[in-house]
């Protein structure tokens, strides 16, 4: 029997790739910028493990966070067709 890949699950759940990068200020020289990538599969538009992983990392870590930019399907598509009714055929 073919084992379903768990990811595939997820997506039929509404799940979706999300990919955050996050910038944080480096604990010892707090005027300096790092970044970090972060990337699962998370739901729009609440992204709650985005959130919970930000919540840890604000609890647990010494880097403040600066700024997190985000990716995901939902904000960024590319440009959505629809059919009008009408056929154009090139040659």
């Amino acid at each position: 029997m073919r084992r379903i890949d768990p990811d595939f699950h997820r997506r039929l759940d509404g799940y979706s790739l999300a990919t955050a990068e996050i910038f944080y200020r480096l604990p010892d020289a707090r005027g300096l910028l790092q970044s970090y990538v972060w990337q699962d599969y998370d739901m729009a538009p609440r992204f709650p493990k985005l959130r919970k992983f930000l919540d840890f990392w604000t609890r647990e870590l010494d880097g403040p966070i600066h700024s997190v930019r985000l990716a995901h399907v939902r904000l960024l598509r590319p440009a959505e067709l629809r059919h009008v009714g009408r056929e154009l055929t090139i040659h």
